[in-house]
């Protein structure tokens, strides 16, 4: 996608949204850390709707779109996860 879209600044713009996968440090707050059968999103803070929202008014600001994006695309990512293991879109 940095590729095709941001063709001059194709690096820049995979970093940043490659950045936005430290979103999943919000992991560690849960006990367990891991259980494989738990849907991250809306159990997670930063994985929440209220988070998800703001990640798409980030996508509207210049400056702030490519980490929106990047934090839009890890959450339907999670979403297509929870559906794959679990059956649900999100918790």
């Amino acid at each position: 996608m940095a590729l095709v879209f941001y063709r001059r600044r194709w690096a820049w713009a995979l970093l940043v949204m490659m950045a936005s996968m430290a979103v999943d440090l919000d992991h560690l707050l849960a006990d367990p850390i891991y259980e494989p059968s738990r849907c991250s999103i809306g159990f997670h803070p930063l994985h929440r709707l209220p988070a998800i929202a703001l990640y798409g008014l980030l996508c509207l600001f210049p400056k702030t779109r490519l980490a929106g994006l990047g934090l839009l695309i890890h959450m339907a990512l999670d979403s297509i996860d929870c559906q794959v293991t679990n059956g649900v879109w999100a918790q």
